[in-house]
């Protein structure tokens, strides 16, 4: 490989990526969808950049096509609530929306593969040049989880994984073996940060608040994989959550260091299952 392509979301992983694959001597084009992933982060490490609105897909597409870039990946995240906005998509983008089946994540970015794909540009897995990003199974932190917080975990994992089958989301938050909160549009810290509100208002102080975020069942690395990083600390830090866990070897634990860090410096316990 000597070019990759990066259709850019929101946050830091697309640009970890682009920095990652500039190291390793591969040429990065960005293709950086509008009102979410920043132009001017990508310059030091691309080749050539391009900015393009939601539904814009021949843009896309062209972009990568005179550039020479036949493999690309999806990076960053786009909050699923645009699907509500006043998108403009061109004329290839309203033809393949109209023919969706319903508008979950996974059918919709399943459909812009497609697209790409008859064009000659295939999609590779998203974690490419971030392996040393997703640990693998067992405890990451010096405080392993309680017996308490092990049983929740158990539980949680099996919640996660009904709601990430549906293709909801991916997150649950437990106590006590009872599921506190589910994460919908909103994304992983706002559902966290809900569960820590719900939690308080609660009568289960005594018990200890757990998040699980899991894969989906048959994950397609090729897009939206599970995601933490020094955020999500945070809100768990916000919530009173005392431990996290997530899926190891599909899950990106981003400036995972500093995660585990932070995680320790608040008796945090992370684990990956």
């Amino acid at each position: 490989m000597n070019k990759i392509g990066i259709i850019a979301g929101e946050g830091k992983m697309p640009v970890y990526i682009a920095q990652k694959a500039k190291q390793r001597g591969v040429e990065v084009y960005a293709a950086c969808i509008k009102g979410n992933a920043l132009p001017s982060e990508f310059e030091p490490y691309c080749a050539k950049i391009v900015e393009f609105k939601m539904g814009q897909l021949n843009k896309g597409i062209n972009f990568f096509k005179e550039n020479g870039v036949s493999q690309v990946l999806m990076a960053g995240r786009v909050k699923h609530t645009a699907i509500f906005t006043n998108i403009m998509p061109d004329l290839r983008g309203a033809k393949m929306l109209a023919g969706l089946r319903d508008m979950k994540t996974e059918t919709i970015l399943s459909a812009v593969i497609k697209e790409f794909e008859k064009d000659g540009v295939e999609f590779v897995s998203s974690a490419l040049f971030l392996e040393d990003f997703m640990p693998p199974a067992g405890v990451l932190t010096k405080r392993a989880p309680t017996e308490e917080e092990k049983r929740s975990v158990e539980f949680g994992v099996k919640a996660a994984k009904a709601l990430s089958g549906l293709d909801i989301g991916l997150t649950v938050a437990v106590a006590d073996r009872a599921v506190v909160a589910l994460e919908g549009m909103e994304g992983t810290d706002a559902c966290i940060l809900r569960a820590g509100e719900l939690y308080k208002k609660s009568n289960k102080s005594s018990k200890s608040l757990v998040v699980v975020k899991a894969a989906r069942p048959a994950q397609d690395m090729r897009f939206d994989l599970p995601i933490i990083g020094k955020g999500t600390v945070e809100s768990l830090i916000t919530a009173g959550v005392k431990a996290l866990a997530v899926e190891a070897q599909k899950t990106l634990i981003l400036d995972l260091p500093q995660v585990i860090e932070m995680a320790d410096k608040n008796k945090i316990s992370i684990i990956a299952f």
